[in-house]
């Protein structure tokens, strides 16, 4: 018997111990469990903030990248070597101004009227000095916005000639001849004065007349090959073929310029026409009066780089006080 309570006692004492082993594991598990639940908690409150960090980190680093710097003003270059094509010369606010090309002996100058304007100057010969809103020389207004510049028309002297500017009127305008009028609101039309020029309603700030219309509706004149010497201005040694320039519009208004030191007027007439122009205008003739120029900036001021191949130029470059109109082309 008393081996039978001893046994009693031995059993109980081991459903004790299981009972407390039990009691520790299932304490286990809960805790376990409590964990499981409770551990996401922090969890996620650290993804939320290491989260709003990195995104204030890339919003830094995304404000702080610098802008591109602003386009120039006004950026002109010179083309080591025009081709048939046009090639870009000139930007106003990064955006394509004037363009140049050079086919069959004849150099172009093209240029958007939307980011350039022309001031028609005179000379302290034709015209006179004083009186001129743009004189014998280009003004400080100008000369920092200046893309190109090229001769006027014939001298005023000569019989089928017009100049008008601001007030001051140097030659009476006359009806029916080929004109470059420049609107007070900077744009420029060319056609027959009187006869598809000026525009009603739009007031005039200069014109430059000479001779007859050289294309009109995207023809050339009728006279270029009958009537070369009398009809489009005598020539040094009564030759057909020598300097000329003119200047033309296209259909979409933009302006485009033209010479050459071999061309005939149909010779002129053909290449402006080719290059788009609806009407155009024969502007001075032979060696000493034919040049155009453009104008690459420096500190220091422009620099006028001829664009006519063998042009023989004109003293001071247009820079200078000159005796004989022209005309010059100035970013907007």
């Amino acid at each position: 018997m008393v081996v039978q309570q001893i046994r009693d006692t031995h059993n109980r004492r081991r459903g004790a111990l299981a009972a407390l082993v039990l009691l520790i594991a299932a304490a286990g598990v809960y805790a376990s469990v409590g964990a499981g639940r409770t551990n996401p908690r922090p969890s996620r409150a650290v993804d939320a903030a290491t989260h709003r960090r990195l995104s204030s980190q890339a919003r830094t680093r995304v404000a702080t990248v610098p802008s591109p710097p602003p386009a120039p003003a006004l950026q002109v270059t010179a083309p080591l070597g025009p081709g048939g094509g046009w090639s870009t010369t000139a930007r106003v606010h990064g955006q394509p101004a004037a363009w140049l090309a050079e086919r069959s002996g004849v150099t172009l100058m093209r240029f958007d009227q939307s980011l350039v304007h022309l001031t028609l100057h005179a000379g302290y010969n034709d015209g006179g000095e004083s009186g001129w809103t743009y004189g014998d020389r280009i003004t400080p207004s100008e000369v920092h916005k200046l893309v190109a510049a090229f001769n006027g028309g014939f001298k005023l002297s000569y019989s089928d000639v017009g100049f008008l500017s601001g007030h001051h009127l140097a030659v009476a305008l006359k009806s029916g001849l080929a004109s470059i009028v420049t609107y007070t609101d900077g744009t420029s039309d060319i056609g027959a004065w009187r006869a598809g020029v000026p525009s009603s309603g739009k007031p005039v700030f200069s014109v430059l007349q000479n001779q007859h219309l050289l294309v009109d509706r995207g023809v050339a004149a009728a006279s270029l090959e009958s009537c070369v010497l009398t009809c489009w201005g005598g020539t040094v040694g009564s030759v057909s073929v020598v300097a000329r320039s003119g200047l033309g519009v296209t259909a979409n208004g933009q302006l485009v310029w033209a010479a050459g030191e071999q061309l005939s007027p149909a010779g002129l007439a053909h290449a402006l026409i080719a290059a788009g122009a609806v009407r155009a205008i024969e502007l001075d003739i032979n060696p000493d009066w034919v040049a155009g120029y453009l104008y690459v900036h420096h500190p220091s001021g422009p620099s006028p780089v001829p664009v006519v191949p063998g042009q023989h130029g004109i003293a001071g470059e247009l820079l200078h006080p000159d005796s004989r109109d022209f005309l010059a082309v100035v970013a907007n």
